[in-house]
């Protein structure tokens, strides 16, 4: 059950989850906004979603740059669905996670996509309810980390953590102005990102199918769009854990490495 909006707006659609989230709104009729930080990729995705009918706008912009956001989203017209895709991965291998690292991570993570919902969330109060009744939906993309506080990789969980949360408690006030909000808590996606795993995945799934999860769920209406089951399960288990065990337990486990960026 996937909804065909007709305007949409994502963020991070170069590669991995965002393209092929992109690939699978595009349809004859729709206006897909696309942003990336590497034009060539962006480009190849733009192409390949015009391949099966969509109007596409790519648009080389950094999410961390408030400002040309704000400019960005400003200008696209109507939108029906927002999606904040765009973030970055890293841990600590093993060490202590660097600074630098933990501020990228945050303003990539956090302020980026608080860059792209905000002000998509003022362009839809102030426009007309769609078909659906709705003025428009805005779904950020946090993972199943937002539920376990992991040692190897500290910065990456809080950072899904809080959009999640975010997420979630804005989406009950959001209603009453005609505004859906989703929070998306895939578990391992096969994308550039997780390919610098050095450890095993479970229940890792192609982007493909994570995107299809995703818009079902959007279409359906959900909160909170977390899977694969298993893995949802497995991180709320370990999430109330006292952190001595939990802590236990990942220290027997590879961390994640650090420096790794999508």
């Amino acid at each position: 059950m996937q909804g065909a909006w007709a305007n949409v707006l994502i963020t991070g659609a170069s590669s991995g989850l965002g393209r092929a989230l992109a690939e699978a709104c595009a349809r004859p009729g729709a206006v897909l906004h696309l942003s990336g930080r590497d034009g060539a990729r962006l480009e190849d995705a733009a192409d390949a979603c015009r391949a099966r009918g969509a109007e596409v706008r790519p648009v080389v912009v950094d999410v961390c740059d408030a400002t040309a956001m704000d400019r960005w989203v400003a200008g696209a017209g109507r939108l029906d669905l927002v999606i904040a895709n765009a973030g970055i991965s890293a841990g600590t291998g093993g060490n202590t996670e660097p600074v630098e690292q933990t501020r990228r991570i945050f303003d990539t993570n956090v302020t980026g996509v608080l860059n792209t919902a905000l002000p998509a969330i003022e362009a839809m109060a102030a426009q007309p309810p769609g078909a659906d009744g709705l003025r428009g939906r805005v779904a950020v993309i946090a993972s199943l980390a937002a539920f376990v506080a992991a040692p190897g990789a500290p910065t990456y969980c809080a950072t899904k953590a809080a959009v999640q949360r975010w997420a979630e408690a804005l989406d009950a006030s959001e209603r009453r102005r005609g505004i859906r909000l989703h929070a998306i808590c895939p578990g391992y996606v096969r994308t550039p990102m997780t390919a610098r795993n050095a450890f095993k995945m479970p229940f890792l799934m192609d982007a493909d199918e994570a995107a299809r999860r995703t818009l079902d769920g959007i279409a359906r209406g959900r909160t909170r769009i977390a899977y694969p089951l298993p893995t949802y399960l497995g991180a709320r288990v370990l999430g109330m854990l006292p952190i001595a065990a939990r802590a236990w337990i990942f220290s027997r486990m590879p961390a994640k490495q650090a420096d790794g960026t999508i």
